[in-house]
């Protein structure tokens, strides 16, 4: 069975929702508007599901370039195009430093009161850098606000091996990847190299290492300990949990649902 793009994920703003596609075009931090905006605390650090799972009840959709996040009782609606001008700030994730700009006051007051948690939200410019980890990078790319890699991959097979070890099967969206593909073996993409979607070549760097985000159901907001438990007794490497591809890109073009995926090496 050939090898093909079947899903195409952005997550707008940093570990809420994600919105599917079925076309996207490829930048150097990742896909267009994929993680460009984060949630802070009040020291500037990035929050997430990880300590605040709740962050997974927000609805989140796209219409036409506005960005609709949706709570229980109202709805916050954010320009996807920001401009790059504004009050510089440094705010962090994870080991960096990034610099970001408040999108609006009202905006950060909106979710703190959703969250009722001091926070903001901050965009990321283009003019604005972060490295990939240089161990892994080509040479000197970028990364926008995903956890360390532009893009991610998971193979359809994969999961359905995992869902074949759980008591309740878990859908994909437990594991936020920007790609998914159908056909191939379980876990074949851990070994790719040198591949293309569509005209698009890839570069496959990274097996990408697993947290207890995966453990927040999306639809609860309820954490537990599947299938993170499950994924520990067979795809653990080192005091690694894997599942996915971490990529980087080497051509900035349009990738769709239904392209051929090709691999070279």
């Amino acid at each position: 069975m050939p090898l093909t793009l079947s899903e195409i994920w952005i997550y707008p703003i940093k570990s809420l929702a994600g919105i599917r596609l079925n076309r996207a075009q490829v930048k150097p931090k990742g896909l267009e508007f994929d993680r460009r905006f984060m949630l802070v605390d009040e020291s500037g650090r990035f929050l997430t599901q990880r300590e605040h799972p709740e962050m997974a009840l927000f609805k989140v959709s796209l219409d036409q370039d506005r960005i609709r996040i949706g709570s229980k009782s109202n709805e916050l609606i954010v320009e996807l195009r920001q401009p790059d001008s504004g009050k510089y700030e440094q705010v962090i994730i994870w080991d960096d430093e990034v610099e970001a700009i408040e999108v609006n006051p009202e905006y950060s007051a909106w979710f703190t009161r959703q969250l009722k948690l001091t926070c903001r939200l901050v965009f990321f410019p283009e003019a604005s850098k972060r490295y990939v980890d240089p161990d892994y990078a080509r040479s000197t790319e970028h990364v926008s606000l995903a956890d360390g890699f532009p893009f991610l991959i998971i193979g359809e097979s994969s999961l359905r091996d995992l869902n074949s070890r759980l008591d309740s099967p878990v859908e994909m969206r437990r594991f936020r990847p920007n790609f998914v593909f159908t056909g191939g073996q379980a876990f074949e993409e851990d070994n790719w190299k040198n591949f293309r979607i569509g005209a698009n070549r890839f570069l496959g760097v990274k097996p990408c290492g697993r947290c207890v985000l995966t453990t927040v159901d999306p639809a609860t907001g309820i954490k537990g300990k599947e299938p993170l438990a499950t994924l520990s007794t067979y795809r653990k490497r080192g005091n690694k949990i894997l599942f996915g591809q971490n990529l980087l890109a080497l051509d900035y073009g349009e990738v769709k649902e239904g392209d051929t995926i090709t691999i070279e090496s």
